[in-house]
């Protein structure tokens, strides 16, 4: 991919980004925040999780 290639295609993403309406830029950024997985899933897994099950239960 040349430099002119990813210069292209990020004025296309930026372009598309400005051409929608700010509101529903913030709808989009909430959902997705609502959306995204717990911290300590993400970075390791379900361990952690399986190990707070079993402290919980006991």
């Amino acid at each position: 991919m040349s430099a002119n290639d990813y210069i292209k295609f990020l004025t296309q993403q930026f372009v598309m980004y400005t051409n929608v309406p700010k509101n529903q830029r913030k709808e989009q950024k909430q959902m997705k925040k609502e959306n995204k997985q717990p911290f300590m899933s993400t970075w390791f897994g379900i361990m952690p999780f399986a190990l707070k099950m079993l402290i919980k239960r006991k």
